[in-house]
């Protein structure tokens, strides 16, 4: 079972800083790989080198054809549409818990700028987190939480040069001294 990440629209310069929160989003909780429309240098390599010294194996790609890869993804999987106009997360979520219960892929979709139609058509789901205006970080995060109840919120990588230990007051991190000296002089 994969839980992947397919963001439309990219405005250039305007979005490089939103679509990396995008792709830190999808690790961080859950995804095992973002999918864009376009490449863009920076996002790719801020992608990586967040990969690189936290760990795991979460993948950037990019597609050609994203109507293509959503038509070839649903032989193998559910693809949801993440939207201010579709059903409540509240009423679809433990529906669309199933799906991930069963073991079936999961697609996300999240929009960068205006949707084309045919999005709706091609999603299983069609899902709102509110009905107000938000960021599109903002509602993956919302959704990848609840979808993994919370389970992720704290997962370690073993390959990571880096570790973060939780605590009341200050800032604690554990390096990879023997393999990984010189983040020691980063930090």
């Amino acid at each position: 079972m994969v839980v992947e990440v397919l963001r439309l629209g990219h405005r250039g310069e305007r979005d490089k800083r939103i679509s990396t929160h995008v792709a830190l989003t999808s690790r961080a909780l859950g995804a095992s790989k973002i999918l864009f429309t376009w490449e863009d240098k920076h996002v790719k390599e801020s992608t990586n080198k967040i990969v690189e010294n936290w760990g795991g194996d979460f993948k950037f790609d990019v597609v050609e054809s994203w109507k293509k890869y959503v038509k070839e993804f649903k032989k193998r999987g559910i693809v949801i549409h993440l939207t201010m106009y579709g059903e409540s997360i509240n009423e679809r979520i433990n529906v669309i818990k199933e799906h991930l219960k069963n073991g079936e892929n999961i697609l996300i979709i999240i929009g960068g700028e205006k949707v084309p139609n045919e999005t709706y058509e091609l999603a299983d789901y069609n899902i709102s987190i509110g009905n107000q205006p938000h960021s599109e970080v903002a509602a993956l995060a919302i959704f990848l939480d609840r979808l993994f109840e919370g389970k992720t919120l704290y997962k370690d990588y073993p390959d990571g040069k880096i570790k973060i230990i939780p605590s009341k007051k200050g800032k604690k991190a554990i390096l990879n001294e023997q393999n990984y000296p010189q983040l020691i002089k980063k930090l």
